[in-house]
């Protein structure tokens, strides 16, 4: 395959259409970020099932509680393994570390639709699946890296942004394909036989997906650029120590991570994830209808990617990337109170207009960042809040020195709180349940709707295609809107890190800021917007999370981020290791 490696390249390369050869390695580097996903949404939307398979030695809430951990352990070995497969893709090859990373991943995604529970094999099935989770963890760790790295290094040098992009699509439709799944096969076996043994069926059905892109993998040949450099010489023997070892070259892998991928992780995050999370757990929306929802703003959004991985090429990454952190910056607040009025009118209108008080001694409260739930909070005052929170309950905190048990007043009616540590007998049962009765009963008489409850207007979905109605549809659109606004951020940033690196410590250096912006920063939006909402008692002040972080990345984007769309990545590296 011919390929330009000029810095400008003509107007004619830039208008042909792909060749075969071209859509051949889009396609294979393309299969690994769609395993990412489609594994990422499985194993999270069906942990209380897995809990129940895996840890069932355990009461309900310990269980989920583990299966949250074995999740988490995923995520805490990314980088890791960005590192350990990023030297190796730097030392021997793009193409022989990019089979290895979906062998490993792909296999352990299947094993884990194969592995006995642990009424049948003990303590050894949670030991497995949590080593599974790992090696998943490390092996996603390496895929990305090299999957941009291998479409950029075959990319005419004026189209790396289009090129690229469509590896950021994988990425949405791994999770719009795992919701599809997820539904169809609960729809198909039924609740009971999914929770019993039909929730495998989409862990087994990845080794299709595996066997398609080892197949056309193994077709492939080298990188262009990699065997450039092999063939001069001019190749890292130590990856990892040239890329973070000085500060010549550490200085863009801080700069990656602080300039780009952590405001295009908490943007990617809020309107993928965490707006999930909001319609569910703030919002009270019923799975189906969230999942439905997501769907279709996926399905409107997705081709933003590509839209905006073009534009890249014209007007350059760093400009779209920035644009999409400020649009989050300066619109999440109204959009998500929009989302509210929409999908759960009930509950906005009790949030405008029933006043709820925590009166409460300061000392006797704390931060409630809880990220795999292990933490146990139990002062009257931690409690209070907690069940507020998680009523979606807008609410302020009045600090008032000595007030212990803490109270809450909701309209003129005052309910006292209760220190969950000094509960004994009967009475660890009877109390909380006597009080989140009496605050429920507050709340419903105020106008709220609460857990279990009908609230009246509350988005409730029938089927896939029940949205085009004048609620549902405005609703879809806003959720489209935060997809587009992904597209912005995600779309060009493969192109922007790997323009970021010299050849030599490509892999290696993009890997890492990468996956610590996605998976630290991104990966811990949940557990502290909660956290801060529980804090404030105000149902978004969860949102200024990403905006701080989006806000850190803006600035340290236009500082210090440099434009290199029109960078030669084939050029010899004067960045050498001093």
């Amino acid at each position: 395959m011919s390929t330009n490696t000029s810095t400008a390249g003509s107007i004619e390369d830039r208008k042909r259409p792909m060749t075969r050869e071209e859509k051949r390695v889009i396609l294979a580097s393309s299969a690994g970020t769609i395993f990412e996903w489609y594994d990422f949404y499985l194993y999270g939307s069906l942990a209380a099932i897995i809990g129940a398979q895996f840890f069932s030695s355990f009461p309900e809430a310990t269980r989920n509680v583990f299966a949250l951990l074995a999740f988490a352990a995923g995520f805490l070995v990314r980088p890791f393994g960005a590192l350990f497969f990023g030297r190796l893709g730097d030392m021997i090859g793009r193409k022989q570390t990019f089979l290895m990373t979906i062998l490993i991943m792909g296999l352990s995604t299947f094993v884990v639709g194969l592995l006995p529970g642990y009424s049948t094999i003990g303590w050894a099935a949670p030991i497995i699946l949590i080593a599974l989770r790992m090696l998943q963890g490390l092996a996603l760790g390496g895929e990305y890296g090299g999957a941009v790295v291998y479409v950029a290094e075959h990319a005419p040098a004026n189209r790396r942004g289009f090129f690229t992009s469509w590896i950021q699509t994988t990425a949405t439709l791994g999770l719009l394909l795992s919701l599809m799944v997820i539904l169809v096969v609960r729809t198909m076996v039924g609740e009971k036989d999914f929770a019993d043994w039909g929730w495998r069926i989409p862990f087994l059905l990845s080794i299709f997906l595996l066997a398609v892109s080892v197949w056309i993998r193994l077709q492939m040949e080298e990188s262009p650029a990699f065997k450039k450099m092999k063939e001069e010489g001019t190749n890292s023997k130590a990856p990892i120590a040239e890329a973070f070892g000085t500060w010549r070259n550490g200085k863009f892998a801080l700069i990656a991570l602080f300039g780009l991928t952590a405001g295009q992780a908490v943007v990617w995050y809020t309107g993928q994830f965490y707006v999930l999370f909001f319609l569910q757990t703030i919002l009270r929306l019923d799975m189906f209808s969230a999942n439905v929802l997501i769907a279709w703003s996926l399905i409107l959004g997705t081709a933003g990617f590509v839209i905006f991985g073009t534009l890249s090429d014209k007007i350059g990454r760093k400009k779209i990337i920035l644009a999409g952190c400020f649009l989050a910056i300066v619109t999440y607040f109204p959009v998500f109170k929009s989302i509210t009025q929409l999908a759960n009118p009930a509950l906005h209108a009790a949030q405008q207009t029933l006043k709820v008080t925590v009166i409460a001694d300061e000392k006797d409260c704390t931060f409630q960042f809880n990220p795999v739930g292990t933490a146990k909070f139990t002062s009257s005052c931690d409690v209070t809040k907690a069940l507020l929170a998680r009523s979606s309950v807008n609410y302020s905190v009045q600090n008032t020195p000595g007030a212990i048990p803490a109270k809450v007043m909701i309209g003129t009616t005052e309910i006292a709180g209760y220190d969950a540590s000094k509960l004994t007998g009967d009475a660890i049962k009877t109390t909380p349940a006597a009080f989140t009765k009496s605050v429920n009963d507050a709340l419903v008489a105020g106008g709220y709707p609460v857990a279990g409850q009908a609230a009246k207007g509350i988005i409730k979905m029938n089927g896939f295609f029940d949205i085009f109605n004048a609620q549902t549809l405005p609703l879809v659109l806003l959720l489209t809107y935060l997809v587009v606004l992904v597209t912005m951020v995600y779309g060009p940033i493969a192109a922007a890190l790997v323009e970021l690196f010299p050849t030599r410590i490509r892999y290696t250096g993009m890997s890492l800021p990468y996956h610590i912006g996605n998976g630290w920063f991104g990966g811990l939006l949940p557990a502290t917007s909660f956290a801060m909402i529980a804090q404030t008692g105000d149902p978004y002040y969860g949102l200024w999370y990403p905006i701080a972080i989006a806000g850190m990345t803006l600035v340290i984007g236009t500082l210090f981020v440099p434009e290199n769309k029109d960078k030669d990545i084939f050029a010899e590296d004067t960045r050498r290791k001093s």
